[in-house]
């Protein structure tokens, strides 16, 4: 029986909460598609990784993750006032839907890095955007079980 470890393609489903077993739910992947990737290569957080090593089809887990571990924890200068002026078109009108509480925006810095934010409020002078993961600051509890462990047939 195939186990878990680097390069072997992994199909789950997991049931993800926030803070722990009982916390408000975020995602649930039975009843749909499991979730499929190749292990050891990136593509899920290092943490996530590390609790499933070893384990090979059948197996349940369940395990908590400190932010640390997950997206980090939330950075306050990551917190940012823009001035509300930034938003406005060439006319000197701001859309006020563009500024919406909750809304994501897409900001480039002026060396031309791109960073994803969700605008926190808005008033007559600024916009404060936070740039933070959205689960920054978050323990996520995740619980599951492993569908398919099998090699990956595409790696040379």
């Amino acid at each position: 029986m195939a186990i878990i470890d680097k390069n072997m393609v992994v199909s789950l489903h997991y049931i993800l909460r926030e803070d722990g077993q009982d916390g408000e739910l975020i995602e649930d992947t039975f009843g749909e598609a499991p979730v499929t990737f190749t292990f050891g290569v990136g593509q899920m957080l290092p943490g996530f990784e590390a609790n499933l090593k070893g384990k090979s089809v059948g197996d349940k887990f369940a395990f908590l993750l400190a932010p640390g571990e997950a997206y980090g924890e939330t950075k306050h200068d990551s917190v940012v006032d823009i001035p509300l002026a930034n938003f406005a078109d060439a006319d000197g009108n701001v859309d006020k839907n563009a500024v919406a509480i909750g809304k994501q925006i897409r900001m480039k810095n002026q060396n031309g890095e791109s960073f994803s934010g969700f605008i926190k409020e808005a008033n007559d002078s600024t916009v404060k955007v936070d740039f933070n993961h959205p689960m920054a600051g978050i323990s996520l509890h995740f619980s599951g079980e492993i569908i398919e462990v099998k090699e990956d047939v595409g790696i040379a």
